[in-house]
């Protein structure tokens, strides 16, 4: 990768984990120290990731990892609940076995993650896991509009996915997601993608 490329994975992966917290201030000095990088790529990855939402950058004041808001996450559920929707039903009508297999071993990467209680990794396969799902569906726009959303929404999934009990129900849910996709059936995906999200905002109001 790039060094802008590098800047922008590994500041989006301590974004995403909570480990820059919400209502921070980001001082270039120390994230330069932090990931080893110079200023240039950070400054780009910084920008990057305010136009995707994770953090402000506030004149006069510098950069501020962008607050939590349980009004913010409801608003995205609904976003992502449509798309997911239309992106799974195409993703049942176009997929190979050669995708479908992959999407499996995302699954199975998820699942081992758990396991091994490892946070990191087990929200890097879910994106990964849905990211695939989203590719098959073959159209650019859905993708790029999920990748955002997906970006957006992964500090909420650091919340719920926190939840021993939450994890185990998301494990199901993959399951059934491949399942109606192994069996080509456009609806039974479309089901089992919107109570995974559901699933999602029932773990995060549990939460408050």
């Amino acid at each position: 990768m790039s060094q802008n490329e590098q800047a922008y994975a590994r500041l989006q992966e301590r974004l995403t984990t909570l480990k820059y917290k919400p209502g921070d201030y980001l001082n270039t000095a120390v994230l330069m120290n932090d990931l080893a990088l110079g200023r240039t790529p950070i400054n780009h990855a910084l920008h990057r990731l305010s136009n995707e939402g994770l953090v402000q950058i506030i004149p006069r004041k510098g950069v501020m990892v962008s607050p939590l808001s349980i009004n913010d996450a409801l608003d995205l559920i609904t976003v992502r609940s449509v798309n997911e929707a239309l992106c799974v039903r195409l993703t049942a009508t176009r997929i190979t076995l050669a995708e479908l297999n992959s999407i499996r071993g995302l699954a199975t990467q998820f699942d081992s993650a758990v396991a091994e209680r490892d946070m990191t990794r087990i929200m890097n396969c879910d994106r990964l896991f849905h990211e695939a799902i989203a590719e098959v569906s073959r159209n650019q726009v859905l993708i790029e509009i999920l990748k955002v959303l997906h970006a957006r929404s992964q500090r909420f999934w650091a919340i719920s996915l926190a939840m021993p009990d939450h994890l185990s129900e998301v494990q199901d849910e993959h399951q059934a997601i491949l399942k109606a996709l192994t069996d080509g059936d456009a609806a039974a995906a479309e089901a089992a993608v919107q109570e995974h999200v559901m699933s999602f905002q029932r773990a995060l109001l549990r939460t408050r």
